[in-house]
C-alpha cells in the first residue's frame, strides 16, 4: 500500500510564480530512508527538494538535489518556512531548523519578507581551483573559495555574458562556482553553476550568499546589501552581515500543492 505524502512546490526569492528558484517541500512525521528522499528529489527534478520533521521545539531539515544530499541550502529553507506559515498554519513568527552538519537555522516572518539566519562562509584567495577562466569563458579579476569557488568580475555585463563549459566546472573540487560583480541597479549580482550536483545553473541560490555577503560587505563597506541573481529566471535578495552570521531575506510564491505516493 502506498504512503501518501503532502507536497508543495514554491518559487523562492520572488513575489510571483515562474520566477525565482523553484523548490519542492515535503513535510514528514518522521524521516524516510535516504534512498527514498533522494529518489523523490530525482523524480521532482527541481534544483532542490526539502524534507522536514518535528524535532523538539523546532524542526529537522534536509535538502536533496536531483543527484546528491547537500549540507546547507537557502532557497528550499525559505520555501519550507513559507509553506509552514502560509499553508500549514504555523502561528509563531520564527521557525528553527536543525541540520545534519549541526548548524541551527532560523527563519523569521517580517511582513512580506522571510528572513533566514545562516552561518557566514567567507572565501579566501586561492589558486588551486584550476582553469577558472577556461571553465567560465572569461578571465576574472579575482578567484576565491569556500564551499564554492568564487570568480569576481568588474561588471554585471561580464557576468551576464558568461557561457560556462559545464564539464570543466564539474571537474573542479568545489560544490559549484559563483560568478559575481558589482550590480548596475543593486549592490552586487551573481550567477551560480553546480553541474556536479546536477544543477548546471541554479536560478537563485541562498547558500552562496553566505559567501557573497561577507565579501561584498567588506569591499563596499556596508553591512546591508541588495543583491540580484541574474539567471534567466532571476531573483531578488536582501542580505546583511551580522558578525559570523548572514541574514538572507526574500519573498516566495506557491506554485502547486498535492500528494506524493511512495
Amino acid at each position: 500500500m502506498s504512503r501518501r505524502l503532502p507536497f508543495f512546490q514554491v518559487d523562492a526569492f520572488t513575489g510571483r510564480v515562474f520566477a525565482g528558484n523553484p523548490a519542492g517541500v515535503c513535510p514528514l512525521s518522521d524521516w524516510l530512508p535516504d534512498e527514498i528522499m533522494q529518489a523523490i528529489a530525482a523524480e521532482n527534478y527541481l534544483p532542490e527538494t526539502a524534507f522536514f520533521v518535528p524535532d523538539g521545539d523546532g524542526y529537522g531539515i534536509r535538502w536533496f538535489t536531483p543527484e546528491v544530499e547537500i549540507g546547507l541550502a537557502g532557497h528550499p529553507t525559505l520555501a519550507t518556512a513559507f509553506v509552514m506559515f502560509d499553508e500549514l498554519g504555523v502561528e509563531k513568527d520564527v521557525v528553527s531548523f536543525g541540520t545534519k552538519l549541526g548548524d541551527r537555522l532560523t527563519v523569521r516572518r517580517d511582513g512580506d519578507l522571510l528572513s533566514m539566519d545562516f552561518p557566514a562562509r567567507p572565501a579566501d584567495p586561492t589558486g588551486s581551483l584550476g582553469d577558472v577562466a577556461g571553465a567560465l569563458g572569461a578571465e576574472p579579476r579575482e578567484v576565491l573559495a569556500a564551499r564554492d569557488g568564487m570568480a569576481v568580475f568588474d561588471s554585471e555585463a561580464e557576468v551576464r555574458a558568461l557561457r560556462p563549459d559545464m564539464a570543466k566546472v564539474a571537474a573542479m573540487d568545489v560544490l559549484g562556482l559563483i560568478a559575481t560583480a558589482p550590480g548596475d541597479a543593486c549592490d552586487f549580482v551573481s550567477r551560480f553553476f553546480a553541474p556536479r550536483a546536477g544543477i548546471p545553473e541554479d536560478p537563485v541560490t541562498g547558500s552562496t550568499h553566505c559567501t557573497l555577503t561577507p565579501y561584498w560587505a567588506e569591499r563596499l563597506n556596508k553591512s546591508k546589501l541588495q543583491a540580484r541573481q541574474i539567471s534567466p529566471r532571476g531573483g531578488e535578495l536582501t542580505v546583511a552581515l551580522n558578525g559570523d552570521r548572514v541574514t538572507i531575506a526574500g519573498q516566495a510564491a506557491l506554485y502547486l500543492k498535492g500528494e506524493i505516493y511512495v
